[in-house]
């Protein structure tokens, strides 16, 4: 299971009612949305606990073999070619354990949410549409589907209603918007509750779709 070492943890002021595991993207580390949660705007009462994992250090092809953070190496410019199957689904079995060990403490699995940025959200997709539990929803900005010839085979159905927020900015020179915008497609076309959000930014976040984020959030976690 994961330890705290592992990755960057605010708990609640209360009683642990909630979970959202966040996911970083390529080169980061845990420390990079952490400041992203008071501006989420949401109530103490939802009782959420906020885990941020650090990526394993691997060396990314597309970066000069350089060793860094990352969810999975990046073989090609173009994400959908080469893409590194193996890796892909270690940190999938990762962001598992880390659902698991929410759920170990007495969260529900429909109290959790999985987000992520970039690698993070691809992540986050690739996991949450293969979790055997419903989970409260799967949030992914700024990315794309990866792996997507084998969801057919591998989607498990108890998160087929699963809310997914989709977020992009419109001038992202990393992941462009249409390859964001296919994969939301596909998912809508297949019959995921998939939503789309655009934002006039560049590979980032914004302040409009933080509070776009704290509102699905709190629709996601609201107490019962």
């Amino acid at each position: 299971m994961p330890t705290h070492n592992d990755a960057v943890v605010i708990g609640p002021s209360g009683i642990h009612r909630a979970s959202v595991i966040w996911l970083h993207g390529l080169g980061a580390d845990g420390h990079d949305f952490e400041p992203v949660v008071p501006e989420l705007g949401l109530p103490d009462q939802l009782g959420i606990r906020y885990i941020f994992p650090h990526a394993p250090v691997r060396p990314v092809t597309i970066n000069g073999g350089m060793a860094m953070r990352a969810w999975y190496d990046v073989k090609s410019a173009d994400l959908c070619r080469q893409e590194d199957v193996v890796s892909i689904e270690a940190s999938s079995h990762l962001l598992t354990d880390y659902i698991d060990a929410e759920i170990a403490l007495g969260i529900p699995s429909d109290h959790i949410v999985i987000a992520g940025f970039s690698q993070g959200g691809a992540i986050a997709l690739h996991t949450g549409l293969r979790f055997p539990c419903g989970l409260a929803g799967v949030l992914a900005l700024s990315t794309y589907l990866p792996l997507p010839g084998r969801l057919h085979k591998e989607a498990h159905t108890s998160n087929s209603e699963t809310p997914i927020m989709m977020a992009h900015g419109t001038l992202d020179p990393v992941i462009p918007v249409f390859q964001g915008k296919q994969s939301y497609e596909m998912l809508k076309l297949v019959g995921y509750p998939v939503t789309w959000h655009e934002y006039r930014m560049q590979h980032a976040v914004c302040l409009e779709e933080i509070r776009d984020i704290g509102a699905w959030m709190q629709a996601r976690l609201a107490a019962d």
